[in-house]
């Protein structure tokens, strides 16, 4: 007889918000990967391209956790259209030691909302200037407002557009942003402008076509694409990476499978074998980010399976400290 925990969204909202702890935890499962010795196999992918539909399995075991997690997350994109999310999920809880189960976290895709979230303000944290206080967010989904609040929390943001290819979905994000960050954020019909004009561009979309274009890109910028996580999907021009100062991505080996590396290798842009520093190298102060405030830095973030062993496991170490969700005995 064991017990295991089951947490429910509504449980996982009030123990996990998105704030700079899920931030700093989110950091660490970087800086451990960087660390070596992390198990991290490749991503599983099941498309279901007649319902434009995906579903992904990640996982990681990371030295010093007594836990992993086996995160299903499927992303089915025409969802909006019948009223429901674009994406939901759960992730499972084993022992590190005994493979046993200890918590199923039904969270709808919720954890993977505040991870993917606080790893773009681990990119801003390391790789934003100082100073930056203007940000750019593509797409009006969940992610796009959950990125500009992940922005706050690691700079002094001032203001905000945001850009879609619906721009009523643009004016109601801004709106409800506007609402709950209390700073300005408006919506815009440009683009180019918007891009241009910021000091944190963050994409969040999941188009098959770059949506971003090299020449709106401006010196001291910081780019966070964290929208292309399958072979088929590119949200930068490839000529973007070949603009940049520094390229981050979060697992290189990933990236140039899934990420916007991929597609800058098949344009013949940067070399197949070239090397990058990744984003828990940075993070962990073993290669050097910025350099000066000029430099235009692109992170690369397809979403790695340690940040769901990350947050899923200090979603079940706050839950047995506050004793939440419902014990099931097997």
């Amino acid at each position: 007889m064991r017990d295991i925990k089951i947490l429910t969204e509504a449980d996982l909202r009030v123990l996990v918000p998105l704030d700079t702890g899920a931030v700093d935890c989110v950091e660490q499962g970087f800086t451990t990967l960087a660390g070596g010795g992390v198990e991290m196999p490749p991503i599983m992918t099941l498309l279901v391209p007649d319902h434009n539909g995906e579903v992904c399995v990640k996982s990681a075991y990371v030295p010093g956790i007594e836990s992993f997690a086996m995160k299903m997350s499927p992303g089915f994109f025409d969802n909006p259209r019948l009223g429901l999310p674009s994406t939901t999920g759960l992730m499972v809880v084993f022992s590190s030691k005994t493979g046993l189960l200890e918590a199923l976290l039904l969270d709808n895709g919720y954890l993977t909302d505040v991870r993917t979230a606080a790893a773009g303000a681990v990119a801003a944290r390391h790789l934003a200037r100082e100073d930056a206080a203007r940000v750019c967010i593509i797409g009006a989904g969940v992610q796009a407002r959950m990125q500009l609040k992940a922005m706050t929390l690691v700079r002094g943001i001032k203001s905000a557009e945001i850009w879609a290819r619906d721009s009523a979905k643009a004016e109601a994000a801004a709106a409800g942003l506007r609402e709950d960050l209390g700073m300005n954020v408006t919506a815009s019909t440009d683009i180019a402008q918007a891009v241009a004009s910021a000091d944190i561009v963050v994409t969040t979309t999941p188009a098959a076509e770059p949506v971003v274009r090299a020449d709106w890109l401006q010196p001291g910028q910081l780019v966070i694409a964290m929208g292309s996580d399958q072979a088929h999907k590119c949200e930068l021009d490839p000529a973007c990476l070949a603009k940049a100062d520094l390229y981050v991505p979060d697992s290189q080996a990933q990236c140039a499978d899934k990420g916007e590396l991929r597609s800058a290798v098949a344009a013949g842009l940067i070399a197949g074998d070239r090397r990058f520093a990744e984003l828990g190298d940075i993070a962990a102060g073993k290669a050097e980010g910025r350099q000066s405030a000029s430099d235009l830095i692109i992170a690369d973030l397809t979403g790695t399976g340690v940040q769901d062993t990350a947050i899923a496991t200090l979603a079940s170490s706050r839950a047995d400290a506050a004793g939440a969700g419902a014990t099931f005995t097997s």
